[in-house]
């Protein structure tokens, strides 16, 4: 369904310094004719700590800059020793970004049996928020941190915010991934809608929207882009983790009104590890979705590659709504 951007990857690692290991995982906005990204860098393999880069490109994905500093780094006052996977959304005239921190960053699981690194004590995530300005202009985008917005004892991720208020609300979906087990509604690490009573602001009236299923996505489940209004209703993209690591890319469309509902889910993952990019990484068999753009009648989606490198990929948007449509909530 998806047609990679011939000149794939989008944005790779370079230099010895900050970005030197890897460029992944990039948020996306398109904004005033240019499509704005802001990627996870990390520039070594033992300390793990990341931060955001920044590069600009035209509708025909013509590099138009990229900063050679980190725009956004840890700040150690506020226990953020990592700053990873980020995801833009505009809101109401305001760009808004939320981002993973975490107090003890360490190499993912793939990479630490690579190189024989000794697993962790502990690791546990929060996301933070923070309002983002000055895309397009000289210096680069500026961010206010707004502060953590996800309970103080979920160990939360990949979370983002709907683009419009639901039933007058500021809404987001997220993955708390210890909330499992006993008195959980779910079983393993699954994708939960909540409401924020502010921004930042206090999340309350979580629901689980979907769980993993025993395929593909057996492993855990989570948010990728911020939802897509369509017509059909609130289009997720989404990743999942099957028992062998692979990290796919799904899709489903949530009710307009009550997105903790789903109207459809497609059965088969719509993009999939294939590319060497794709295969070959610090963590081979990954598509990571983080950023979507719609682009006429295409959905641009971009994607980090193997926790290495920034991709995109396009497809029909109304092929894609429609192979939703006819799966139903399969």
């Amino acid at each position: 369904m998806f047609t990679r951007y011939e000149g794939n990857p989008l944005i790779a690692p370079r230099g010895t310094g900050w970005e030197a290991v890897a460029t992944f995982n990039p948020a996306a906005l398109y904004r005033h004719g240019k499509f704005h990204i802001l990627y996870r860098a990390v520039g070594d393999h033992l300390r793990y700590t990341s931060c955001q880069g920044y590069a600009a490109f035209d509708e025909d994905l013509n590099l138009l800059e990229r900063h050679p500093k980190p725009v956004l780094g840890p700040d150690l006052r506020l226990w953020e020793m990592s700053i990873e996977d980020a995801r833009l959304v505009e809101l109401e005239g305001t760009v808004y970004m939320t981002y993973s921190v975490i107090a003890t960053p360490v190499p993912p699981p793939a990479l630490r049996r690579r190189l024989g690194i000794p697993e962790p004590e502990m690791s546990s995530f929060r996301t933070a928020l923070a309002r983002v300005t000055g895309l397009g202009e000289p210096g680069g985008p500026r961010f206010l941190r707004l502060g953590l917005i996800t309970p103080y004892h979920a160990s939360d991720k990949d979370v983002v915010l709907f683009p419009e208020r639901i039933r007058g609300r500021y809404a987001a979906l997220h993955r708390p991934a210890n909330w499992i087990g006993p008195g959980y509604p779910a079983t393993r690490p699954s994708i939960w809608f909540a409401f924020l009573d502010g921004l930042p602001g206090r999340m309350y009236g979580h629901r689980v929207v979907m769980q993993p299923r025993e395929d593909w996505e057996a492993k855990k489940i989570g948010a990728g882009p911020p939802p897509i209004r369509t017509k059909a209703g609130w289009l997720l993209i989404y990743h999942g983790v099957d028992c062998d690591h692979t990290y796919r890319v799904g899709a489903a469309l949530l009710d307009p009104h009550e997105p903790w509902r789903v109207i459809a889910r497609a059965r088969e993952p719509i993009l999939e590890p294939q590319e060497p990019y794709e295969v070959e990484g610090d963590v081979p068999n990954v598509v990571f979705p983080e950023g979507a753009v719609v682009m006429g009648k295409e959905l641009w989606v971009f994607y980090g590659g193997a926790d290495k490198v920034c991709c995109v990929a396009r497809a029909p948007l109304e092929a894609i709504l429609d192979r939703l449509l006819s799966a139903g909530r399969a």
